[in-house]
């Protein structure tokens, strides 16, 4: 058995496509496909299902795969840890973040650059469903998402601060220090789409308050909010931590709303003995942020 069998076999499972796969290891279609075949032939099982494309895994193919994910995935750090033990620490720390906390990354990434640049980030906005399957295939090291959802079990969470929802609006409005969801709910807004979580979130909040808003138009990216609020006269409600990268001295403001709404933040990762050194090294300079003050004081 050979390191580049199960790393065919992990491409195969992302890629869901022979040529792909193949491509992306930089092989032939049929050194790919052979190598597969002679690890099925020294496990004495059929791994994957065969036809005129791919069909998937089988049951077995399936546990094996598992085995293979985990298995790269400790030779990485293995490698990392190699690194670590010398002046200079390697690797590319990949990072899975929701669209509303995909800023947050910046205050992670520039600290841990200082102190190791030789490291290199890849920073990708994904779902919080996406991000916990992707911690499960090994194709992230670190998730920014939110922390209180059950679906976190068995993963170790550091939570970095409490999400608060505010109402955004154009700068020359009038408007009351602080709105209540009733009041948002009358006023033109554009929203994140309804499969977002931040989404989900926005419309519970105006249910508890017994309101159906008024939506006039739905986006899943966050420029597009601020444009619309900014140069369309829309208001939206956004995370308080994107205050800091918005322009609230000549283009929107922002208002606390009534009542408050918050959300756990922070990162998660596998919950191992020990935490690759890439990870924990982003882990440990996570912990001594305060993120919390810096994001109210934007409000504020």
């Amino acid at each position: 058995m050979f390191i580049r069998q199960l790393e065919y076999l992990v491409t195969l499972a992302r890629e869901k496509h022979f040529a792909k796969a193949a491509e992306a290891c930089h092989v032939s279609q049929p050194a790919l496909s052979s190598a597969i075949r002679s690890l099925e032939k020294e496990l004495g099982i059929r791994i994957v299902q065969r036809g005129q494309r791919f069909i998937g895994f089988t049951v077995e193919g399936e546990r094996v795969l598992v085995w293979a994910q985990q298995t790269l995935a400790s030779l990485s750090h293995m490698r990392e840890d190699a690194t670590a033990s010398k002046s200079t620490m390697t690797g590319t720390l990949r990072i899975g973040a929701i669209p509303t906390a995909v800023t947050v990354a910046g205050f992670l990434t520039a600290p841990c650059h200082a102190a190791y640049p030789n490291i290199r980030f890849n920073v990708a906005t994904s779902s919080a469903e996406s991000i916990v399957a992707q911690l499960d295939q090994y194709e992230l090291d670190l998730g920014l998402t939110y922390t209180d959802d059950h679906v976190l079990e068995g993963f170790a969470t550091l939570p970095l601060f409490e999400e608060r929802f505010v109402l955004l609006a154009k700068r020359d409005v009038a408007l009351e220090p602080t709105l209540t969801w009733e009041q948002a709910a009358r006023l033109p807004l554009c929203l994140l789409t309804g499969k977002m979580r931040n989404r989900q979130l926005i419309d519970a909040a105006f249910r508890r308050a017994g309101q159906k808003p008024d939506v006039v138009l739905e986006t899943d990216s966050l420029l597009s909010l601020y444009a619309h609020v900014s140069d369309a006269a829309l208001f939206s409600v956004v995370p308080h931590s994107l205050l800091r990268y918005l322009d609230l001295n000549d283009r929107v403001q922002a208002r606390a709303l009534s009542p408050q709404v918050t959300r756990g933040i922070g990162i998660i990762a596998h919950n191992q003995p020990a935490l690759a050194p890439l990870t924990a090294a982003v882990w440990q300079i996570a912990a001594a942020l305060d993120l919390q003050s810096l994001f109210d004081q934007a409000l504020a």
